[in-house]
Protein backbone atom coordinates (compact mmCIF):
# COMPACT_ATOMS: atom_id res chain seq x y z
CA UNK A 1 0.00 0.00 0.00
CA UNK A 2 2.65 2.11 1.28
CA UNK A 3 5.57 1.00 -1.18
CA UNK A 4 7.20 4.90 -1.11
CA UNK A 5 7.85 4.40 2.64
CA UNK A 6 11.44 5.13 3.61
CA UNK A 7 10.58 3.79 7.19
CA UNK A 8 8.31 0.82 7.92
CA UNK A 9 4.31 0.85 8.43
CA UNK A 10 3.39 -2.38 10.42
CA UNK A 11 -0.14 -3.70 10.13
CA UNK A 12 -1.09 -5.80 12.95
CA UNK A 13 -4.04 -6.43 15.03
CA UNK A 14 -4.71 -5.82 18.98
CA UNK A 15 -7.06 -8.64 20.66
CA UNK A 16 -8.58 -5.83 23.82
CA UNK A 17 -9.66 -7.62 26.95
CA UNK A 18 -11.44 -4.48 27.91
CA UNK A 19 -13.69 -3.57 24.26
CA UNK A 20 -15.10 -7.75 24.86
CA UNK A 21 -18.79 -7.08 25.57
CA UNK A 22 -18.93 -3.46 24.53
CA UNK A 23 -22.24 -2.24 24.59
CA UNK A 24 -22.52 -1.41 20.88
CA UNK A 25 -21.10 -5.73 20.49
CA UNK A 26 -18.18 -3.69 18.44
CA UNK A 27 -15.31 -5.69 17.52
CA UNK A 28 -12.58 -6.21 20.00
CA UNK A 29 -10.24 -7.43 18.14
CA UNK A 30 -8.59 -3.68 16.63
CA UNK A 31 -5.92 -2.65 13.50
CA UNK A 32 -3.27 -1.90 14.57
CA UNK A 33 -0.62 0.36 12.15
CA UNK A 34 2.85 1.28 14.00
CA UNK A 35 5.19 3.06 12.18
CA UNK A 36 9.12 2.59 12.82
CA UNK A 37 11.11 5.44 11.15
CA UNK A 38 14.14 5.03 8.76
CA UNK A 39 16.98 2.97 10.22
CA UNK A 40 15.13 1.22 12.84
CA UNK A 41 15.64 -2.42 11.85
CA UNK A 42 19.47 -1.63 11.79
CA UNK A 43 19.91 -0.06 15.29
CA UNK A 44 19.32 -0.96 18.54
CA UNK A 45 18.15 2.65 19.47
CA UNK A 46 15.07 3.78 20.96
CA UNK A 47 12.41 6.13 20.26
CA UNK A 48 9.92 8.55 20.83
CA UNK A 49 6.40 7.78 20.20
CA UNK A 50 3.73 9.90 18.90
CA UNK A 51 -0.13 8.22 19.36
CA UNK A 52 -2.61 9.16 16.02
CA UNK A 53 -5.96 9.43 16.74
CA UNK A 54 -9.18 10.29 14.25
CA UNK A 55 -11.55 12.24 13.73
CA UNK A 56 -15.31 11.36 14.42
CA UNK A 57 -16.04 8.85 11.73
CA UNK A 58 -12.20 7.64 11.34
CA UNK A 59 -10.98 4.27 10.89
CA UNK A 60 -7.44 3.13 10.95
CA UNK A 61 -7.64 1.93 7.27
CA UNK A 62 -8.13 5.57 6.06
CA UNK A 63 -5.29 6.68 6.79
CA UNK A 64 -4.77 4.81 3.45
CA UNK A 65 -7.14 6.74 1.30
CA UNK A 66 -5.18 8.90 -1.09
CA UNK A 67 -6.93 12.62 -2.15
CA UNK A 68 -6.07 14.32 -4.87
CA UNK A 69 -2.60 16.00 -5.28
CA UNK A 70 -2.01 14.96 -1.98
CA UNK A 71 -0.16 12.21 -0.24
CA UNK A 72 -1.73 10.81 2.80
CA UNK A 73 -0.24 11.49 6.42
CA UNK A 74 1.38 8.32 6.31
CA UNK A 75 3.26 9.16 3.78
CA UNK A 76 4.49 12.71 4.49
CA UNK A 77 4.86 11.69 8.21
CA UNK A 78 7.36 9.71 6.87
CA UNK A 79 9.04 12.34 4.45
CA UNK A 80 9.61 13.99 7.91
CA UNK A 81 12.31 11.34 9.27
CA UNK A 82 13.45 10.55 5.38
CA UNK A 83 14.17 14.22 4.68
CA UNK A 84 15.73 14.35 7.67
CA UNK A 85 13.41 17.73 9.14
CA UNK A 86 13.15 16.04 12.86
CA UNK A 87 14.68 13.21 14.42
CA UNK A 88 13.13 9.94 13.96
CA UNK A 89 9.93 9.04 16.42
CA UNK A 90 7.46 5.56 16.14
CA UNK A 91 3.94 6.63 15.22
CA UNK A 92 0.94 4.18 16.40
CA UNK A 93 -2.23 4.69 14.47
CA UNK A 94 -5.06 3.68 17.00
CA UNK A 95 -8.54 2.35 15.69
CA UNK A 96 -11.58 3.50 18.03
CA UNK A 97 -14.26 2.86 16.02
CA UNK A 98 -17.69 2.38 16.87
CA UNK A 99 -20.83 1.39 15.38
CA UNK A 100 -22.47 5.36 16.33
CA UNK A 101 -18.64 6.43 14.13
CA UNK A 102 -16.07 7.14 16.89
CA UNK A 103 -15.81 6.88 21.02
CA UNK A 104 -14.66 10.41 21.52
CA UNK A 105 -11.82 8.37 23.54
CA UNK A 106 -13.61 8.05 26.76
CA UNK A 107 -15.09 5.50 29.17
CA UNK A 108 -18.81 5.66 28.84
CA UNK A 109 -21.17 2.74 29.08
CA UNK A 110 -23.14 3.82 26.08
CA UNK A 111 -19.70 3.05 24.04
CA UNK A 112 -17.52 1.10 25.86
CA UNK A 113 -14.04 1.74 27.46
CA UNK A 114 -12.36 3.08 24.98
CA UNK A 115 -10.00 5.56 26.84
CA UNK A 116 -8.91 2.56 29.41
CA UNK A 117 -7.80 0.73 25.67
CA UNK A 118 -6.10 3.16 24.73
CA UNK A 119 -4.11 3.99 27.92
CA UNK A 120 -3.84 0.63 29.40
CA UNK A 121 -3.84 -1.78 26.38
CA UNK A 122 -2.67 -0.09 23.06
CA UNK A 123 0.39 1.53 25.07
CA UNK A 124 1.85 -1.21 26.63
CA UNK A 125 1.19 -3.19 23.61
CA UNK A 126 3.92 -0.88 21.41
CA UNK A 127 6.27 -0.90 24.51
CA UNK A 128 5.87 -4.89 24.40
CA UNK A 129 6.76 -5.30 20.80
CA UNK A 130 9.08 -1.71 19.57
CA UNK A 131 12.13 -0.12 21.40
CA UNK A 132 10.20 3.08 22.77
CA UNK A 133 11.49 5.39 25.13
CA UNK A 134 8.64 4.49 27.83
CA UNK A 135 7.71 7.33 29.52
CA UNK A 136 5.86 9.92 29.73
CA UNK A 137 8.08 13.04 28.08
CA UNK A 138 8.90 10.74 25.17
CA UNK A 139 5.29 9.90 24.24
CA UNK A 140 3.40 12.02 22.58
CA UNK A 141 -0.75 12.31 20.80
CA UNK A 142 -1.83 13.77 18.16
CA UNK A 143 -5.23 14.11 16.68
CA UNK A 144 -8.12 16.18 14.60
CA UNK A 145 -11.48 16.76 15.51
CA UNK A 146 -12.96 14.48 18.23
CA UNK A 147 -9.14 13.34 17.73
CA UNK A 148 -7.52 16.46 18.84
CA UNK A 149 -10.47 16.63 21.68
CA UNK A 150 -9.23 12.98 22.45
CA UNK A 151 -5.29 14.88 22.30
CA UNK A 152 -6.19 17.45 24.99
CA UNK A 153 -7.89 15.56 27.38
CA UNK A 154 -5.49 11.98 27.48
CA UNK A 155 -2.58 13.66 28.89
CA UNK A 156 -4.37 15.69 31.55
CA UNK A 157 -6.12 11.99 32.46
CA UNK A 158 -2.84 10.33 32.11
CA UNK A 159 -0.07 12.37 32.73
CA UNK A 160 2.02 9.34 33.62
CA UNK A 161 2.17 8.30 29.92
CA UNK A 162 1.58 11.31 27.98
CA UNK A 163 3.77 14.11 28.03
CA UNK A 164 3.25 16.37 24.62
CA UNK A 165 0.32 16.80 22.56
CA UNK A 166 -0.90 18.27 18.86
CA UNK A 167 -4.88 19.04 18.77
CA UNK A 168 -5.69 20.33 14.95
CA UNK A 169 -9.40 21.83 15.38
CA UNK A 170 -9.99 20.13 18.69
CA UNK A 171 -13.59 19.88 20.16
CA UNK A 172 -13.23 22.66 22.60
CA UNK A 173 -15.57 25.49 24.06
CA UNK A 174 -19.08 23.78 23.54
CA UNK A 175 -21.49 26.48 23.76
CA UNK A 176 -19.73 27.18 20.13
CA UNK A 177 -19.10 23.76 18.79
CA UNK A 178 -22.25 22.22 20.14
CA UNK A 179 -25.33 24.45 20.64
CA UNK A 180 -25.83 25.22 17.35
CA UNK A 181 -25.54 21.57 15.93
CA UNK A 182 -28.34 21.20 18.57
CA UNK A 183 -30.70 23.57 16.89
CA UNK A 184 -30.20 21.97 13.93
CA UNK A 185 -30.75 18.32 15.16
CA UNK A 186 -34.04 19.25 16.88
CA UNK A 187 -35.33 20.34 13.90
CA UNK A 188 -33.97 17.49 11.96
CA UNK A 189 -35.71 15.23 14.29
CA UNK A 190 -39.29 16.18 13.27
CA UNK A 191 -38.93 13.93 10.84
CA UNK A 192 -39.05 11.00 12.97
CA UNK A 193 -41.23 11.60 15.77
CA UNK A 194 -38.27 13.91 17.57
CA UNK A 195 -37.03 10.42 18.67
CA UNK A 196 -33.16 9.73 17.71
CA UNK A 197 -33.08 6.10 17.99
CA UNK A 198 -36.52 5.86 15.13
CA UNK A 199 -34.05 7.91 12.81
CA UNK A 200 -30.92 5.76 13.60
CA UNK A 201 -33.09 2.53 12.80
CA UNK A 202 -33.46 4.19 9.69
CA UNK A 203 -30.22 5.06 9.26
CA UNK A 204 -29.51 1.65 9.38
CA UNK A 205 -32.23 0.45 6.73
CA UNK A 206 -30.53 2.59 4.32
CA UNK A 207 -27.39 3.44 2.42
CA UNK A 208 -26.10 5.61 4.63
CA UNK A 209 -25.55 9.25 4.58
CA UNK A 210 -27.97 9.61 1.97
CA UNK A 211 -29.88 12.20 3.62
CA UNK A 212 -29.06 15.91 4.86
CA UNK A 213 -29.13 15.68 8.25
CA UNK A 214 -27.36 11.88 8.37
CA UNK A 215 -23.84 12.66 9.59
CA UNK A 216 -24.89 15.70 12.53
CA UNK A 217 -26.99 13.17 13.87
CA UNK A 218 -24.37 10.39 13.77
CA UNK A 219 -22.53 13.03 15.62
CA UNK A 220 -24.63 14.04 18.05
CA UNK A 221 -25.70 9.53 18.88
CA UNK A 222 -22.35 9.18 19.28
CA UNK A 223 -21.46 12.08 21.58
CA UNK A 224 -25.04 11.52 23.62
CA UNK A 225 -23.38 7.82 23.66
CA UNK A 226 -20.00 9.30 25.08
CA UNK A 227 -21.34 11.82 27.28
CA UNK A 228 -24.54 11.60 28.79
CA UNK A 229 -25.27 7.79 28.34
CA UNK A 230 -27.70 6.01 30.83
CA UNK A 231 -25.75 3.40 33.33
CA UNK A 232 -27.38 0.86 30.95
CA UNK A 233 -25.80 2.58 28.25
CA UNK A 234 -29.12 4.24 26.79
CA UNK A 235 -28.00 7.32 24.93
CA UNK A 236 -30.14 10.66 26.54
CA UNK A 237 -30.21 13.55 24.66
CA UNK A 238 -28.44 16.75 26.34
CA UNK A 239 -31.67 18.92 25.21
CA UNK A 240 -35.26 18.50 24.72
CA UNK A 241 -35.84 16.89 21.36
CA UNK A 242 -39.09 19.08 19.99
CA UNK A 243 -38.30 22.86 21.42
CA UNK A 244 -34.15 22.09 21.36
CA UNK A 245 -34.40 23.44 24.81
CA UNK A 246 -31.29 22.31 27.04
CA UNK A 247 -31.87 19.45 30.14
CA UNK A 248 -29.43 20.98 32.79
CA UNK A 249 -28.55 18.02 34.46
CA UNK A 250 -27.35 16.23 31.11
CA UNK A 251 -26.01 19.59 29.36
CA UNK A 252 -23.84 19.59 32.32
CA UNK A 253 -22.31 15.86 31.94
CA UNK A 254 -20.94 17.44 28.40
CA UNK A 255 -19.36 20.26 29.72
CA UNK A 256 -17.73 18.59 32.27
CA UNK A 257 -15.45 17.27 29.18
CA UNK A 258 -15.28 20.36 27.69
CA UNK A 259 -11.31 20.62 27.17
CA UNK A 260 -11.67 24.65 28.63
CA UNK A 261 -13.37 23.42 31.21
CA UNK A 262 -11.00 20.90 32.43
CA UNK A 263 -7.55 22.92 32.35
CA UNK A 264 -8.25 24.14 36.22
CA UNK A 265 -9.09 21.11 37.20
CA UNK A 266 -6.08 19.48 35.64
CA UNK A 267 -3.67 22.36 36.02
CA UNK A 268 -0.72 20.37 37.19
CA UNK A 269 -0.51 17.79 34.84
CA UNK A 270 -1.21 20.45 32.02
CA UNK A 271 2.18 22.68 33.61
CA UNK A 272 4.22 19.62 32.72
CA UNK A 273 3.84 19.02 29.55
CA UNK A 274 6.57 19.39 27.49
CA UNK A 275 5.25 20.73 24.50
CA UNK A 276 1.87 21.45 22.83
CA UNK A 277 0.78 21.78 19.47
CA UNK A 278 -2.75 24.29 18.50
CA UNK A 279 -4.21 25.05 15.26
CA UNK A 280 -7.27 25.22 13.77
CA UNK A 281 -8.97 26.64 10.29
CA UNK A 282 -10.20 30.76 10.93
CA UNK A 283 -13.06 29.50 9.14
CA UNK A 284 -14.13 26.52 10.85
CA UNK A 285 -17.43 25.60 10.87
CA UNK A 286 -17.53 24.29 14.46
CA UNK A 287 -16.20 27.49 15.88
CA UNK A 288 -13.06 25.28 17.01
CA UNK A 289 -10.28 28.41 16.14
CA UNK A 290 -12.49 30.09 19.08
CA UNK A 291 -11.90 26.75 21.03
CA UNK A 292 -8.57 26.55 19.87
CA UNK A 293 -7.87 30.16 20.96
CA UNK A 294 -9.30 29.35 24.50
CA UNK A 295 -7.36 26.24 25.25
CA UNK A 296 -3.89 28.63 24.28
CA UNK A 297 -5.43 31.36 26.43
CA UNK A 298 -5.94 28.65 29.75
CA UNK A 299 -3.18 27.10 29.06
CA UNK A 300 -1.01 30.52 29.33
CA UNK A 301 -2.91 31.54 32.29
CA UNK A 302 -2.10 28.30 34.52
CA UNK A 303 1.12 29.38 33.90
CA UNK A 304 2.46 26.59 30.97
CA UNK A 305 5.05 28.65 29.30
CA UNK A 306 5.31 30.45 26.19
CA UNK A 307 7.63 28.87 24.87
CA UNK A 308 6.33 25.41 25.42
CA UNK A 309 3.35 26.15 23.08
CA UNK A 310 3.05 26.28 19.36
CA UNK A 311 0.09 27.90 18.43
CA UNK A 312 -1.69 29.12 14.93
CA UNK A 313 -4.98 29.69 13.29
CA UNK A 314 -4.52 30.00 9.38
CA UNK A 315 -7.31 30.41 6.80
CA UNK A 316 -9.29 27.15 6.38
CA UNK A 317 -12.67 25.56 7.03
CA UNK A 318 -12.93 22.52 9.46
CA UNK A 319 -12.05 20.17 6.66
CA UNK A 320 -9.11 19.76 3.95
CA UNK A 321 -6.95 20.56 7.16
CA UNK A 322 -4.70 17.09 6.69
CA UNK A 323 -1.32 18.96 5.23
CA UNK A 324 -1.00 20.13 9.15
CA UNK A 325 -0.38 17.01 10.61
CA UNK A 326 3.09 16.18 9.83
CA UNK A 327 4.11 19.52 10.63
CA UNK A 328 3.21 18.91 14.25
CA UNK A 329 5.02 15.73 14.34
CA UNK A 330 8.09 17.21 13.10
CA UNK A 331 7.50 19.80 16.05
CA UNK A 332 7.13 17.31 18.55
CA UNK A 333 9.74 15.14 17.25
CA UNK A 334 12.23 17.76 18.17
CA UNK A 335 10.74 18.57 21.76
CA UNK A 336 10.03 14.55 22.80
CA UNK A 337 12.58 13.36 25.39
CA UNK A 338 15.16 10.94 23.97
CA UNK A 339 16.82 10.07 27.27
CA UNK A 340 16.40 6.26 27.90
Amino acid sequence: MFSELEGTLHQETIDSVLLRDNPLGDPHVRPLWVYTPPGYAESSDRYPTVYVIQGYSGQVEMWGNRQAFRQPFVVTADQVFAHGRAPGCILVYVDAWTAYGGSQFVDSPGTGKYHSYLCDEVVPHVDARYRTIAAAGSRAISGKSSGGFGAMITPMLRPDLFGALATHAGDALYEYCYLNEFAKSARALREYDHDIMKWWTDFNSRVSLTKEHDMSLTLLLGCTAAFSADPDGTPRLPFDPRSGVLIPELWDRWLAWDPIRMIDRYADALRGLRAVWIDAGTRDEWFLDLGAEAFKDGLLRIGVPQERISYELFPAAHGGIDYRYPLAVEWLAHRLDRSS
